[in-house]
């Protein structure tokens, strides 16, 4: 009784799935009328050679799909995916500009980075500091002598060598950031064995161009870009 009962729905459901192949437009038309012989129902069954239909046992589906409005249902689509792909280019590109935007430097800040200068009260043989940066800038009006003494170095004595020529603009006027390029600390004007920068924090001697003659300091005092506006202003912060 058993293996009766089996066989019984393993041929209902044989004849299930038929029918619903067939209600869904799978089963060829041949193959339809040798189901309708042996007493199964096809009805609604559209042939899947004609490219037009698409069977489906829900009509309003059926109609919708492959009704007259399907090229403007298209048509609205896209606009709505472009539209909408284009307010997210345009979020996208806002965003940016907005991140650049607070990278920028602020005006007060792009007005610290150049800072003019008077030297007309520099006297020969005298210095000033001037504060560039949050840094302290010496420039420092050198007598005939100093410059003599200056040019005449051998590049051979120099831990980091450069001529005097490629430190100045005007042979008077050596300007020079003010920091120890050991640690970091302020050297002090006309003190050192070469009557140039020293710094007393670790032993650094800088000569009367700012060049490292002897300590722990590997390089030279850096000189800052610079300009003469006149031969009595100097614009630190641009070359």
């Amino acid at each position: 009784m058993l293996g009766r009962l089996a066989r019984n729905l393993a041929q209902t459901g044989s004849r299930a799935i038929s029918t619903s192949s067939a209600r869904a437009g799978l089963i060829p038309t041949n193959t339809q009328a040798t189901l309708a012989q042996e007493g199964f129902k096809t009805e609604h069954v559209s042939s899947v050679d004609d490219p037009t239909k698409i069977a489906s046992t829900d009509h309003h589906w059926e109609h919708a799909f492959t009704g007259p409005h399907t090229e403007d249902n298209r048509a609205f689509t896209y606009f709505v995916l472009g539209g909408g792909r284009f307010a997210y280019a345009s979020l996208a590109r806002m965003a940016v500009v907005n991140i650049l935007g607070t990278l920028s430097p602020s005006a007060n800040v792009v007005a610290m980075a150049k800072v003019e200068a008077d030297i007309s009260k520099v006297e020969e043989g005298t210095a000033v500091t001037v504060m560039w940066r949050g840094k302290p800038v010496f420039i420092r009006h050198r007598t005939p002598a100093e410059i003599k003494i200056a040019e005449d170095t051998e590049m051979s004595e120099l831990k980091d060598p450069q001529t005097d020529a490629e430190r100045v603009k005007d042979p008077r006027y050596m300007v020079l950031v003010g920091i120890c390029t050991h640690l970091g600390c302020v050297p002090v004007n006309k003190m050192g064995d070469y009557d140039g920068w020293y710094c007393p924090c670790h032993g650094s001697h800088y000569d009367l161009s700012g060049r490292i003659r002897r300590g722990p300091a590997p390089l030279n005092l850096e000189v800052p870009a610079y300009k003469f506006l006149s031969s009595k202003t100097i614009l630190l912060g641009e070359n």
